[in-house]
């Protein structure tokens, strides 16, 4: 609220004006930017409350300073690269351009013989640049341009490098690992038929006949005699 109970409320005191038909705001910001009412309360002839509203919009046309281009600076190849270009001060919001080694890039790639090789989408109210796949092609330096009706500002250039990914080295840590694999899998099987493990103690326990005491053969031959 600014204006309520006869005076201006303190944020807008040192830099606002009430007359009895409006309001006159000084050193107006982006921030001012809004809808403002206008409010009327009386009573009629007949003593009888009245209550009016009116609404305007106000915007504060401020030009968009210097905007930021986020770039990686290392991607690899069939990998995707998102790029933003960075504007928070325009008013009304800016549009984006993009340029790759100071030519503007068209939203749409085949339009231009520059980048019909490149696949890439462009988001002009955003200012994100998403490309993908990368290729080797997609290496160089880009910026971003900020524009509304009050003007345009353009980034610093950002390099893009693209690496190549190493798919050799990637084939033979997959063949090593295998080989690996296969080793533990026949050291495994030849313990196992070796009877190192996952077999139990094969010995046998031979029971023999307990032998005849001395005391039985004296029996024996006494027995003998009597007969």
């Amino acid at each position: 609220m600014m204006y309520y109970d006869g005076e201006l409320t303190t944020p807008y005191k040192s830099r606002a004006t009430f007359f009895p038909q409006g309001l006159r705001l000084d050193s107006v910001t982006r921030k001012d930017s809004g809808e403002y009412s206008c409010e009327v309360t009386g009573k009629d002839s007949s003593g009888k409350p009245q209550y009016f509203q009116d609404k305007t919009q106000l915007v504060v046309l401020v030009p968009p300073s210097v905007p930021i281009a986020q770039v990686p600076t290392s991607v690899s190849t069939g990998s995707t690269a998102t790029l933003y270009c960075i504007e928070k001060d325009a008013s009304p919001p800016p549009v984006f351009t993009w340029y790759k080694n100071g030519v503007p890039m068209p939203e749409n790639p085949k339009d231009s013989p520059t980048f019909q090789n490149s696949s890439y989408t462009i988001d002009k109210t955003t200012g994100q640049l998403r490309i993908s796949p990368v290729m080797q092609t997609d290496i160089g330096q880009y910026s971003c341009q900020a524009e509304n009706s009050q003007g345009k500002q353009t980034s610093a250039p950002v390099q893009m490098e693209i690496k190549n990914v190493n798919v050799g080295g990637i084939v033979a840590a997959v063949i090593v690992s295998l080989l690996i694999l296969g080793l533990i899998a026949f050291a495994v099987w030849f313990a196992y038929h070796r009877g190192y493990i996952g077999k139990k103690d094969g010995k046998k326990v031979i029971y023999s006949q307990p032998s005849e005491t001395r005391s039985d053969k004296n029996f024996q031959q006494t027995s003998s005699f009597l007969v």
